[in-house]
């Protein structure tokens, strides 16, 4: 078997777009930020017609300088195509690639063995369950300490049974306006902590993740007020190029701290991590070497036992949850959620949603062949770019 052609698909369609309304960053979501984008779907055919889908993808990178490297390649030799994919993204100044165009190729290539064998990707892997806890994952910059609270409590009454606070992201909450990531707003963001914490009671799981903004001053001081507030962890809160400053946030802290999220580098920068002590539980997803580089780093997470929390929902992740048992991964995240949105109806080129939630707070994991995605073709062909 060998792969003879890959091609990225682009069609666009009217769906929510990213929370990214001015120069600094998120901005204030009060629209509900719909309009026209712009989608892709990687697609690998083989010789014998066995073929593999991906959503998302860079069509100049992955058909301009990884599709030479795939075509005429066996699809189900992955370790060897990853290992390539690493290498070439160490060059990528000359070679143009990157981690996370080299994750959706590879997630599309387990696609590809999960169609062929008629089973989902997470029982390959091994299987550990079919449904995960979710935790209702908020949009930033909803409002005020009261509008948190009441979006806390409608997602307890859906059945969530943990809430992660994205509180002001690259926006002034006193002036209510766009700002630089940087200077954070601690003191506010902890206003939003206290109102949730006693709006929901203490039998809710609750995190915060500040996505960069604090200095290590602000993290320890923040981090001491959410451990007397009962919160599981402190997600991203410094720059994730200052390791240092996370090996002391770690050490003067009690309450777990979650890192990294964005860092480069893949497994090789979270085992760095773990080995440096820089973080409590680590994160990663499918941006970082796909479906093959995420198994190594929560294989990697799971031998020294710590956590990997994934990063972010979707196809891809969904299968990660499955392979591994709640001890190393114990959640999924849900969202982003903010009030007025249906997270449970699927974009229109997608015939459901990959994460439906029950009434206990789990998500049900895909049970189709492969990604376990359907895809809408009508719609898309007609909407081709």
């Amino acid at each position: 078997m060998k792969i003879v052609d890959v091609e990225v698909i682009e069609f666009k369609h009217d769906w929510y777009k990213p929370p990214v309304p001015h120069k600094w960053g998120y901005g204030n979501p009060d629209n509900n930020n719909k309009g026209e984008v712009i989608e892709s779907i990687i697609k690998i055919i083989t010789d014998d017609g066995a073929e593999g889908y991906m959503i998302g993808g860079d069509k100049k990178i992955i058909e301009n300088n990884l599709k030479p490297l795939l075509v005429g390649q066996n699809p189900l030799e992955r370790e060897k195509i990853w290992t390539w994919m690493e290498h070439a993204n160490a060059y990528k100044n000359t070679l143009s690639l990157n981690e996370e165009q080299a994750g959706y190729v590879d997630c599309a290539l387990w696609d590809l063995f999960g169609r062929m064998t008629k089973l989902p990707v997470h029982k390959i892997l091994g299987g550990s369950r079919d449904k995960v806890k979710a935790y209702a994952s908020t949009f930033p910059n909803m409002g005020g300490p009261e509008d948190y609270a009441k979006h806390a409590i409608a997602c307890k009454k859906m059945g969530y049974k943990a809430y992660k606070i994205h509180a002001y992201i690259a926006w002034d909450p006193i002036k209510w306006e766009p700002a630089p990531l940087m200077p954070a707003f601690p003191d506010e963001d902890l206003e939003i902590c206290r109102a949730v914490r006693e709006a929901v009671g203490d039998d809710m799981v609750l995190m915060l993740d500040p996505f960069a903004v604090y200095t290590l001053q602000e993290s320890l001081k923040v981090a001491k007020e959410l451990e007397k507030l009962n919160f599981y962890w402190l997600e991203h809160p410094m720059m994730e190029t200052k390791i240092e400053a996370y090996r002391r946030l770690t050490s003067q802290t009690e309450i777990a701290i979650l890192s990294p999220e964005h860092a480069k580098g893949g497994v090789s920068t979270r085992a760095e991590w773990i080995l440096q002590g820089a973080s409590d539980m680590i994160r990663t997803d499918i941006h970082f070497g796909g479906i093959t580089g995420c198994y190594k780093t929560v294989s990697i997470a799971q031998a020294f036992g710590i956590q990997c929390e994934m990063h972010g929902g979707g196809w891809g992740n969904s299968h990660l949850l499955g392979a591994f048992d709640e001890s190393t991964c114990e959640y999924y995240e849900h969202g982003l959620l903010k009030p007025g949105r249906d997270y449970s109806i699927p974009p229109i080129y997608l015939k459901e949603t990959c994460d439906p939630l029950d009434t206990d707070g789990n998500v049900i994991l895909p049970q189709k062949p492969g990604l376990g995605f359907d895809l809408n073709w009508d719609y898309i062909n007609d909407n081709l770019v």
